[in-house]
This record gives C-alpha cells, structure tokens and sequence, in this order.
C-alpha cells in the first residue's frame, strides 16, 4: 500500500510539472496591424491586397490569442443603420471565421473608418474602441491604439475630427443616399490623403507619436506604445524600459507586430 501511494505521488509530481512546463512555453502570440486602407487606389489592387491580408490571417490563425486591428482598415467608411458597404466580404469573413474559432479581436477605430459603430460588434463579436487603451501582458504595459490627433500641434485636424465626431453630423450625412454620400466621402478622402502624404521619417523630433509617448512616461510607465495612422513602420527606443513602434501599413509595407509574450517584434508579410 505504502508503494503504491509513493508510485501515486510520483506520477502526481509529474502530471503537475508537465502541466506547469506547458503554461510556461505557451506559444501563443498577440497581433498588432493596421491602416490596409481597402478601397484605393482602385478595386483591382485593393482586392489583391485585401487576398493578401486573407492570407495573413490564416498563416496566424494557430498561434493567435488576440488581433489588434488599430484602424483604418478601409479608405472610407460609413454604417448606415440598414446599408453597409460593398466588398470587403474576404476580409470581414475570414475574421468571422478567426473570431467564431475564439481569438479576440479588437477594432480601434481610425480617422477614416471613425464611422464604424456596432455592426462589427454585434455582427462579428468584435471588442470595439474609439480612443487609445492601457493592457498588461506578462507584467508588460501596453499604450496601444490609432493615433489620429495624438501628439502636438495638427490642430486643424483634431478640430475637423471634433466635427466628424458630432452625432449630429453623423445622422445628417446619414440622410444623403449611398449613392452620393460615399462617391463624395471617397473623393473627400482621397483629397485629405494627398495634402498629407508625410509618409517620411525626418526625425524622432518630428514624430507626433513619439512625442506623445514621451509626454505619457513622465506621468506613467510603460513598456511599448504601439500605433498605426503614420504608414511607417518604426520601432524606437525611447528609454531602456520603453518602445514606440508604428506597425506601418498595408498598401506599401505589409508590415505588422506581434508579441510573443516576452518581446515585441516588428516584422513583415511576404
């Protein structure tokens, strides 16, 4: 009897520390993406990237626990309360499969898809966010979210943003018929891109984002500040505790990041 209890406990001994080795080389991975900007230039080439981002996703599906989308994944877009837009079935389908399945996903919205309201949520189970979020992962604090109106100056932005933001606003260009109001919000945004194509680094001095992020670790630390809005993909060391990554874009880059629960990688889609 006193045997058997030994062998009993031995076997329990094992069982429990294989279970703890299995917790500790948990492979899973958080993902982090944004701006794909489908819809431009044309249908043809945003299809194509749109099947390239499909692919995206089921090349992670098997080690992804959560996908942060952090906005602007379409040009443009407006959720009427009875219309959605044309396309994207792939994309939207493929995430509906990812979020059935049990990864999370979150949706930040963008300065070009701010009119994203509870369709994704409700439709695709989506964890939906306007403004920026604070996470902790394995004891590592996380500041993630766009970044549109982020940082100093672009006043004349964060003032339209103000008005693009009013309900009031929101319900009278719902009243313009598809047909009309996405041709002229297309052409709004195809107007806004060009007068801002800053899509080059000058210097840290000049990043808005980094900026931002340093303002923040006066007050608080954290480990990573991840954003999208800028299309560059940027990974700067802001102190020896701290990082400011941009995860870029997907129309020129195809980069994204990802963290696989002790460092944060910036890396590209091939």
């Amino acid at each position: 009897m006193l045997k058997g209890f030994k062998y009993f406990q031995i076997i329990k001994y094992l069982c429990v520390n294989f279970q703890t080795k299995i917790n500790l080389t948990n492979t899973k991975r958080k993902y982090f993406i944004s701006d794909f900007h489908f819809g431009i230039p044309d249908y043809e080439s945003s299809m194509l990237r749109e099947k390239k981002a499909v692919e995206w996703l089921e090349a992670i599906k098997n080690d992804a626990d959560e996908i942060y989308i952090l906005g602007d994944v379409f040009d443009f877009w407006f959720e009427y309360k009875k219309v959605i837009p044309k396309g994207y079935t792939r994309f939207l389908g493929k995430l509906a499969e990812l979020s059935d399945s049990g990864i999370i996903i979150h949706y930040f919205t963008g300065n070009h898809d701010m009119w994203v309201f509870d369709y994704f949520e409700k439709e695709l189970n989506f964890k939906m966010y306007r403004e920026p979020i604070t996470c902790t992962f394995n004891n590592k604090k996380f500041f993630i979210g766009h970044g549109d109106g982020l940082g100093p100056k672009d006043y004349g932005y964060k003032f339209i943003k103000i008005i693009f933001a009013n309900p009031i606003c929101q319900f009278l260009f719902s009243w313009i018929h598809p047909d009309i109001s996405i041709p002229i919000a297309n052409f709004w945004s195809k107007r806004s891109r060009i007068a801002n194509n800053d899509e080059i680094f000058e210097s840290e001095e000049k990043e808005r984002l980094l900026s931002f992020a340093k303002s923040i670790l006066k007050k608080e630390e954290y480990n990573y500040f991840i954003f999208g809005h800028r299309h560059l993909p940027l990974d700067i060391k802001i102190n020896e505790k701290s990082r400011y990554i941009n995860t870029g874009d997907w129309f020129n880059n195809f980069s994204y990041a990802y963290f696989d629960g002790n460092e944060v990688y910036l890396t590209t889609y091939k």
